[in-house]
C-alpha cells in the first residue's frame, strides 16, 4: 500500500462537498471519510487527492483561443479525475498490459514514438497521433478516417479492437460488457465511481464521458508563439518575441500560394494555414487526403485520411520530433514533411485528394527554396510548450 505524506493525510479526509455532475447523473453532498475510500487511498497514494482535486474544469486558455468542441460533456474536476485513472490502467486491455498511456504518452505531448502502435495482438494497424488540445478543433470527429463521431465515443473504439486492448467480442475476445464487469470489481473504481456520480454504477457512457473529459484537459497555451501572439493584434503582424526566420516562416505558412496553370507556385506563401488555421492549428474538418496513401486489408488503398492532430506541440521543448509523422507514420521529420508538400504526386486511384493540394488539377509544385523550408520548421517549432510534457495533473498516478 503507498503512503501519503504525514502533511496530506488529514487533507485527503477532510470533509469536501460534491456537486451535480452534467447529464442525468447527479449526487447529494456528502464528506470524504476514510471508510468510503480506502480503495483508492491504498492505489494511488498522494497521486490521488479526493479532498484537493487538480484542476481540470477550470484552466485559463488565451482569449483569441475560441474553437472549443466539447459538446454537452464540460470538463469536471472529478470527472477527469477518473479519467485520468482509466486512461492509464492497464486493466482497460484484456490481459492488464495495454492502456490508452501506451500509445498515447505523455514525453510525446500524448502522441507514439512508433511507426504503427503495439497493442495486445502485436501491431496496430496506425499510428497514435498527438492528443494535446484535442478540445479545440472545429472538427468533432475522430480517428485518421473520421469514423468516431465524436471524442466520446473515440474512447472505447481502442478498447474494443482485438489488436489494440481486445474487448472486441470476435476472436475469443471478451466484449465491452466483460470490461466493465471487471471494473465494477475493482475496489477504486467502485469508490470513484461513487464519488463522481453517486453510486459505483460502471457502464459505457460514464467510461466514455471521464476519458473524454480527461483527454480534452490535455491542453498547451505556454509556447513562444502563445507569447508573441498574446502581444499581438493579430497572426499577420510581426512578432516581436520572433526572430527573423521565425516570423519570415509565419508568413508563409499564413499566406496562400499563387500557382501557374500547371500547378506551380510562382509567388505568395505555401498556404499551410487554410488546412490547419491559427491560433488553434487544428485541422480544417473538410480536409480530404492529403496525398499520403496507404495499403488496407484486401485489395485497394486507403484515401480516406481527413483527420489530423494539431500542429501545436509537434516537437518538444527541445525542437526534437514528438515521433512519425502521417497516419501511415511513414515521414519522421518535419524535413520530410514539407518535402511531401511541396511536391504532391497524385497516385493512381486517389480520388479522395483534398483538392487544394491540386491547383488546376495537378499536383502542386511548391519550388521551396533551403531557406524557405527552414523558416517554416522555425516557425512550426515555435508551437511547443512546455507544461504539458511535465505537469503532474496529467501524469500516471499509478506511479
Amino acid at each position: 500500500m503507498k503512503k501519503l505524506t504525514s502533511w496530506l493525510v488529514p487533507a485527503f479526509f477532510t470533509a469536501v462537498a460534491l456537486y451535480s455532475c452534467s447529464g442525468s447523473d447527479t449526487y447529494e453532498a456528502t464528506p470524504v471519510t476514510q471508510e468510503e475510500y480506502p480503495g483508492i487511498l491504498a492505489a494511488f497514494g498522494s497521486n490521488i487527492n479526493l479532498s484537493s482535486l487538480e484542476n481540470y474544469a477550470n484552466q485559463p486558455k488565451p482569449a483569441y483561443i475560441t474553437r472549443d468542441n466539447t459538446a454537452g460533456n464540460p470538463i469536471t474536476d472529478k470527472g477527469a479525475t477518473l479519467g485520468r485513472m482509466l486512461f492509464y490502467d492497464k486493466n482497460l486491455s484484456k490481459n492488464n498490459t495495454i492502456s490508452c498511456s501506451s500509445c498515447h504518452k505523455q514525453e510525446f505531448a500524448f502522441g507514439d514514438n512508433a511507426v504503427a502502435s503495439t497493442g495486445v495482438n502485436g501491431t496496430t494497424g496506425r499510428h497514435s497521433m498527438r492528443l494535446v488540445n484535442a478540445r479545440f478543433g472545429n472538427e468533432m470527429k475522430f480517428f485518421w478516417d473520421e469514423r468516431a463521431a465524436s471524442l466520446e465515443a473515440q474512447t472505447t473504439f481502442p478498447i474494443q479492437d482485438h489488436n489494440e486492448m481486445g474487448f472486441s467480442g470476435t476472436n475469443g475476445d471478451g466484449t465491452l460488457q466483460d470490461l466493465i464487469a471487471k471494473l465494477q470489481n475493482i475496489k477504486y473504481y467502485q469508490e470513484m465511481f461513487k464519488f463522481v456520480y453517486g453510486d459505483a454504477t460502471v457502464n459505457q457512457t460514464r467510461i466514455q464521458n471521464a476519458l473524454a473529459q480527461f483527454i480534452r484537459s490535455i491542453q498547451s497555451f505556454d509556447s513562444k508563439y502563445d507569447a508573441g501572439r498574446a502581444a499581438s493584434a493579430n497572426d499577420q503582424q510581426p512578432f516581436a518575441n520572433f526572430t527573423a526566420q521565425e516570423n519570415q516562416g509565419k508568413n508563409l505558412f499564413l499566406a496562400p500560394p499563387v500557382f501557374d496553370a500547371t500547378g506551380n507556385r510562382t509567388g505568395g506563401g505555401l498556404g499551410c494555414a487554410a488546412c490547419h488555421a491559427a491560433p488553434e492549428f487544428d485541422i480544417d474538418p473538410n480536409s480530404k487526403n492529403n496525398g499520403i496513401i496507404g495499403k488496407i486489408s484486401g485489395t485497394g488503398i486507403d484515401v480516406f485520411n481527413t483527420k489530423a492532430p494539431s500542429l501545436r506541440n509537434i516537437t518538444n521543448s527541445s525542437g526534437i520530433e514528438n515521433g512519425q509523422f502521417m497516419h501511415t507514420g511513414n515521414l519522421t521529420t518535419l524535413q520530410q514533411v514539407i518535402g511531401h508538400y511541396g511536391n504532391i504526386n497524385i497516385a493512381p486511384g486517389n480520388t479522395n485528394l483534398d483538392q487544394r493540394l491540386a491547383p488546376n488539377g495537378n499536383g502542386q509544385k511548391l519550388n521551396l527554396t533551403a531557406t524557405e523550408v527552414n523558416a517554416v520548421i522555425a516557425f512550426l517549432k515555435t508551437l511547443s510548450g512546455t507544461d504539458v510534457y511535465t505537469n503532474k495533473k496529467w501524469s500516471n498516478p499509478f506511479k
